[in-house]
Formats: C-alpha cells, sequence, structure tokens
C-alpha cells in the first residue's frame, strides 16, 4: 500500500508552506486554503456548487495591505497560489480560475515544489526572506 506521502504530496507541500506562512507571514497578511479536492457523492457535491464552491480554486488565498491607486485608502490586494508537486500539471479548472483571478486584478502563480511556492511569497512581500 502506498504511503500517504506518496498517495498526497501536495497535501503534504500545502501542510509546509503553511508552517512557512505561521513563522514568517509579514504582519497584516490574510491567507487560508480553499479546500475544494476530495470525494464526494453526487448529491454533496451537487450542494456544495449550489452553496457557491468553484471548480479549479487555487490552494491558497492570501491578501496584504495595500493602498488604492485612486483614493490611496489601505486595501486588501488579492493573490493566488496553486501548489503542484514535482511533475504536477494544472488542470483546466485550475488554469481558468486563475485567469478570472487575474482578470479581476489578483495576482497568481503556479508554483511547483517547495522553493517555487516560497520564492513566490518572497517576491509578493508576503513573507519575511529567509528560511
Amino acid at each position: 500500500m502506498p504511503s500517504v506521502r506518496r498517495r498526497q504530496p501536495e497535501r503534504i507541500l500545502q501542510t509546509a508552506l503553511v508552517e512557512h506562512l505561521r513563522l514568517r507571514a509579514r504582519d497584516g497578511v490574510l491567507y487560508f486554503a480553499v479546500l475544494n479536492g476530495g470525494s464526494r457523492d453526487v448529491r454533496e457535491a451537487a450542494n456544495l456548487k449550489r452553496a457557491g464552491v468553484l471548480p479549479g480554486v487555487a490552494d491558497l488565498l492570501l491578501f496584504r495591505p495595500g493602498a488604492c491607486p485612486h483614493c490611496g485608502n489601505t486595501r486588501l490586494e488579492g493573490f493566488a497560489l496553486e501548489l503542484k508537486a514535482p511533475g504536477g500539471r494544472p488542470t483546466e479548472a485550475q488554469l481558468a480560475f486563475m485567469a478570472r483571478f487575474a482578470d479581476a486584478g489578483g495576482h497568481t502563480c503556479i508554483a511547483e515544489g517547495i522553493d517555487e511556492a516560497l520564492g513566490a511569497l518572497e517576491a509578493w512581500q508576503i513573507i519575511r526572506r529567509g528560511r
């Protein structure tokens, strides 16, 4: 029987990344996981869809304080991070979500592995540099 690590490499990657966020997130950063995956029966899937679950939503949605370019008021800037284990590829639904998020003014990244994910979080100034 395959180990949990082999069956759920992206979940392990996400857990490690969230630990970095807990330790290194900059002040004012808000983040949360979107747990759309997993197996569900047809009725539960239909109920979730009616409740607003959207296929392809990124694994982590993150927000940091920013300033509105028009009025200068504080607002949140949005970031969508899709995590992939090495060799993993995004689905069509994930690509469509990322395109919609970017069209709405958000920043997006599909990161393969922990180093790419941490690099994106550092570039976005979500976490402090260093390990």
